[in-house]
């Protein structure tokens, strides 16, 4: 069962991607619905969405880095099998990381006055791009991983 998408690539794998995808598309739907003056409905759809990703990045694409990208990072780094992950992982955090101040700041009193911003919509898009930006470098890992000739998954 391994050939859901029709690659050698793990089912976990697969899911995880499928997975990844639906989410930014969910993300897009949200964004819609704030457009269609349903903020309470983008609120709640853009703050699961962040929520509902961190145990898969926790779980299962950390775990995933550690063992196959971190130990050959050093003498490898130049190989798409290692930088490709790579930068998904700064860009994912800084995604994620975002997110999460993002849905604090906007949903709840917790972060102080000093450090919440005003400009909600400019922090939303760059969280939504940042986000994307994740989506299309995990994609493009698993291509790296196990479509691609160089991959060695």
């Amino acid at each position: 069962m391994s050939a859901l998408l029709g690659t050698n690539a793990p089912f976990d794998s697969n899911l995880v991607a499928l997975f990844e995808v639906a989410l930014g598309i969910v993300l897009i739907a949200g964004m819609f619905l704030v457009r269609a003056g349903h903020v309470r409905a983008h609120a709640y759809i853009q703050t699961s969405v962040v929520l509902v990703n961190l145990p898969v990045v926790l779980l299962w694409m950390v775990p995933s880095y550690l063992t196959y990208v971190l130990p050959g990072l050093t003498t490898d780094f130049s190989k798409p099998f290692y930088w490709v992950p790579t930068l998904m992982l700064v860009v994912g955090a800084a995604a994620e990381g975002l997110g999460v101040y993002v849905a604090l700041v906007a949903g709840t009193n917790r972060i102080p006055e000093r450090f919440r911003f005003r400009r909600y919509k400019l922090w939303m898009r760059a969280v939504l791009g940042l986000w994307w930006s994740v989506v299309i470098v995990g994609l493009l890992t698993y291509y790296v991983w196990y479509v691609s000739s160089t991959g060695s998954l």
